[in-house]
């Protein structure tokens, strides 16, 4: 009887490890995909910022930041590292969408169906990057604009086009002007390990997560409301890749500084991307 009681308490701390070192390696994937997303964001926002400057014609998008990793000396290497960062991240995003998310509210449906939908994203991406680093240039670079133009003209030809064009450019601009208004009421510190931060680390969470999500939110509604035009005109040549959608403020009446403030906040959301990897609660 002992021997038997003693077998089942070692079998089921033996399923808890277990269970306790997949966590582990699910939480260390999320880590690792943050830093990723961090590298590609602070990549493209310093993009945006020489074309801010001089007018350049550099890509500031997913491409052209893949392109210039490749263009390094451990190009091939950081690509990997990159991509399986970012399949860390689906793989994260998956577990909540499966197990739900930490917090107290991380079991609701919606927040399952919202990590559902970001796992599809985040692999979307990881594959892209994989591709990319096995030299398949086209899977990334310099692409944006163009599969944007092209996903616009496809739909456009369906039945209802312009409606499913406008439904979807609406919701890509809602979720925009979301992303920006949260990050103005720092609903980012919900996801944070807030209470163990020093002041410095949270005023530096603070500056980076607000500007860096105002401008992130800024491209997202910038692309969304380009694909509310296409559908509006029914001309898929108005739909704007990133690349397009950031030059686009150039176009306003504050000129090339706005871009450049929208550049600075990508560059911004890339650091607090980092802090994520760090302090985010998994």
């Amino acid at each position: 009887m002992t021997t038997a009681k003693t077998t089942a308490k070692a079998g089921a701390s033996g399923t808890a490890t277990g269970e306790g070192a997949r966590g582990e390696a699910v939480r260390a994937g999320a880590r690792a995909g943050f830093a990723a997303r961090g590298v590609l964001y602070l990549l493209v926002g310093a993009l945006a910022v020489r074309i801010g400057l001089t007018g350049t014609g550099e890509q500031a998008d997913r491409g052209g930041a893949l392109a210039h990793i490749a263009a390094t000396p451990f190009g091939a290497v950081l690509l990997w590292a990159l991509g399986a960062g970012l399949a860390g991240m689906a793989v994260w995003r998956l577990s909540e969408a499966l197990l739900g998310a930490a917090g107290p509210k991380g079991d609701e449906a919606h927040r399952r169906a919202l990590a559902a939908g970001r796992c599809v994203f985040h692999t979307g991406s990881a594959l892209l990057v994989l591709a990319f680093a096995t030299g398949e240039r086209g899977s990334g670079e310099g692409s944006t604009d163009r599969q944007s133009r092209d996903l616009t003209a496809r739909l456009l030809e369906l039945p209802g086009g312009r409606w499913w064009v406008g439904a979807v450019a609406a919701g890509v601009l809602a979720a925009g002007l979301w992303i920006a208004g949260r990050a103005v009421l720092r609903k980012y510190r919900d996801h944070l390990v807030w209470g163990r931060l020093t002041t410095r680390q949270r005023r530096f969470m603070d500056v980076t997560g607000v500007s860096g999500g105002v401008g992130r939110g800024l491209v997202l509604a910038a692309l969304g409301f380009s694909g509310v035009k296409a559908a509006v005109a029914f001309d898929p040549s108005r739909a704007k890749g990133m690349d397009d959608a950031i030059r686009s403020y150039a176009q306003t009446p504050a000129g090339p500084w706005l871009l450049l403030a929208v550049a600075v906040g990508l560059m911004l959301f890339g650091v607090f991307s980092f802090g994520q990897a760090k302090w985010r609660d998994l």
